[in-house]
Formats: C-alpha cells, structure tokens, sequence
C-alpha cells in the first residue's frame, strides 16, 4: 500500500503463496492502491453536475423575465437527467474493473463505458431523477395535508418512501449489470428488482453507508463550506460507488453472471486466475524471499579532483 508508506527502504516483497486478502482488507488495499484515481474519478463524475450548478446564474440573468429563466431551469434540468444515468455507467464500469482487479484506463474506459451504455443509461437515469424529485414533492406535501386535514395522507407517504428505498437498492445493481452484461432492459430491471430482496443484508449495510455519507456531507455544508465543496469535487461519489461495486458485485457475479456460464458448460473468466503455471512462468517470483535493501547511510563521499 504505497499511499502511506515511505519509499526510501525496499522490503522482501510478498510471497506468492500469500494468503489472498478478503473483506475489509481486501477493500482497503483497493482503496489505497486506486486513492488517486478515485479522486480522478470523482472530479470526471462532478463535470456532470454542472447543468445544475448553472440553474442558479441563469435564473439570476433572467430574473425580469419568469418564462425565460423557467425554461432555462428546466432546460438544464433536462440536460442533467439525460447524462447523469451514462455518466454513472462510465463510473461504474471502473469500479466493477478495480474491484475484479483488472487495469483500467481512467479515462477511456470511462467514456467507453458512457457510449455503449447510453441509451438503456439514461432510461435509468431519468427514472431515479423522476423518482428523487417524486419522494421530494411527496416529503414536503404528504405531511402538510396530514396536519391540515386528515391522518391518512401518512399512507401514501409511506408507500412512496417503501417504493423509494427498493428503487435506490436496486441502483446497487442495475448499473453493475449493465456495464458487465448484455441483459435487455426488462431482465435488467427484473433482476435488479429481485437482488434488492435477495441480498438485504449487502442492500443494508450500502445503504446505510451511503446515507452515512450524505449526512456528513449535508453537515460540512450546513457548519463548514468550504470542506465540503473540496470533498464533493474529489471525494465521495467515487468512494460509494466503489463501495456499492465491491459489496453488490459478488452478488450479481453469484446469481446471474456465474449461473449463466454453468448453463453453458464454462467457468466465469473472472473468477480464472490467469497467474502463469510453473511451466509457463519464465523468472521466478523471489516475492517474501528476497533480503531488505538496507538505507544507505547519507554522508560526503569522496571527492577527485
């Protein structure tokens, strides 16, 4: 893990017979090795927020025309609805990379990710808006009616926000599944529909996570602005997607990518180690073998003049 680790001395490395990392370890040796690229990452990913940063100046700028600065709004509205669902895709596809330890080039597989999933990535795009902006509206009317006329408006406050949570759990495989399959658009929604219940204790724990997350950062909004807007440029949307892959993926890779290749007679090629046999492997690996360079002790040497 070279994020935090001084670069001056050299180790005897790691033995090839090491025991493979899980769980946690696992991730954090994810997280340490892809640090800078997570902030990379999640700079490309914020680049798609902009249309709604630009909401506030253009209704500024049309402030004496309602229709004008209307239109504009929503128009950007519109904008950000359309590339936000391919935008995650591009991010995702990463994601799914790291977390199967495969190289990924940041930036071409982002846009490549973006492209080949653009037209079922911005249906689901569009649907999560139309559904965050739906549990809004219902957030802020459901509970007047209720004060001001009767108790039963709870109920469809509830149904929304029960609709709402199995929407966001199935966002912790729709886009997965997308960027690792060739699923049409009914399967990808019936099968992400199906894990949301399977695996609820993987939903859970992201879930909770993620609202974790929006929690610290709506404090760093409300008592410390400036920490949050550098955080939100570099930090916290690849962080939870990167968890989300490494925590949902195992389940998708178990209940739809693995059953699909026993059907056919083969083995999932990302569970094959493709490490080198003895008889292919050329030099042999001296990892957790070789003696620890000494640091040379820093002096004046010699000097021929």
């Amino acid at each position: 893990m070279g994020l935090f680790k001084s670069n001056e001395t050299t180790g005897a490395g790691i033995s090839k017979n090491a025991p493979k990392k899980k769980g946690f370890s696992l991730f954090w040796d994810i997280f340490c090795r892809k640090f800078w690229k997570l902030m990379e990452i999640n700079l490309l990913y914020m680049l798609f927020f902009i249309p709604l940063l630009l909401i506030f100046p253009a209704i500024s700028l049309f402030e004496k025309n309602y229709y004008a600065a209307m239109t504009s709004s929503v128009l950007l509205i519109l904008i950000f609805m359309v590339l936000i669902g391919p935008a995650t895709a591009g991010m995702t596809k990463i994601m799914r990379k790291f977390v199967i330890n495969k190289h990924s080039f940041i930036m071409q597989d982002f846009f490549k990710g973006f492209k080949e999933n653009f037209k079922k990535s911005v249906i689901i795009g569009f649907i999560d808006c139309l559904v965050v902006i739906s549990a809004y509206a219902a957030l802020n009317v459901y509970p007047v009616f209720a004060v001001q006329e009767t108790r039963l408006y709870y109920i469809p406050l509830v149904i929304t926000f029960s609709l709402f949570l199995v929407i966001i759990m199935m966002n912790h495989y729709i886009y997965l599944m997308l960027t690792a399959t060739n699923l049409s658009m009914k399967n990808l929604f019936k099968n992400s529909f199906a894990l949301a219940f399977v695996a609820m204790k993987q939903n859970l724990l992201v879930f909770i996570i993620g609202l974790a997350f929006i929690v610290l950062m709506y404090l760093l909004f409300v008592y410390l602005m400036p920490v949050f807007f550098l955080l939100i440029a570099f930090f916290p949307a690849a962080l939870i997607c990167l968890i989300n892959s490494f925590v949902c993926y195992p389940v998708i890779q178990k209940y739809v990518i693995n059953p699909y290749y026993t059907s056919i007679g083969e083995i999932n090629p990302e569970l094959v180690d493709d490490t080198p046999t003895e008889e292919e492997r050329i030099f042999e690996d001296m990892g957790g073998l070789e003696k620890p360079v000494e640091k040379r002790k820093k002096g004046k040497g010699k000097r021929i003049s």
